[in-house]
């Protein structure tokens, strides 16, 4: 599958296998690798690959798009990594409750 889709998006961009070679960093022999299915590129390769073509890795890969759960655009302060802080101080969570009560009223 990713090899069908380098072949076509190298093709969609009229590239030769020696000019996508030379742009990932690897060999013209290993871009026949991975377009006949002989090989298949490493994760930092299917990466450099997404970024240049302006895809995603999923999309490489041949994965399905996943529906997501949440709404992209809600909020759930409780999903946040950082500590949230207000004036250096860090917020309670009965108020980070009321924030997010708020913001969830905001969006409608």
């Amino acid at each position: 599958m990713i090899g069908q889709r380098i072949r076509d998006l190298r093709k969609q961009k009229k590239m030769s296998q020696s000019e996508l070679a030379k742009i990932i960093g690897v060999t013209q022999t290993t871009i026949t690798a991975w377009e006949t299915g002989k090989a298949e590129p490493a994760s930092s390769a299917v990466a450099n690959l997404a970024d240049y073509f302006g895809v995603t890795t999923d999309y490489l890969l041949g994965r399905p798009e996943e529906k997501k759960e949440k709404d992209s655009n809600s909020v759930d302060l409780a999903d946040m990594d950082a500590l949230l802080t207000y004036q250096g101080k860090q917020i309670p969570d009965q108020d980070r409750e009321l924030i997010n009560d708020l913001l969830k009223r905001l969006q409608g």
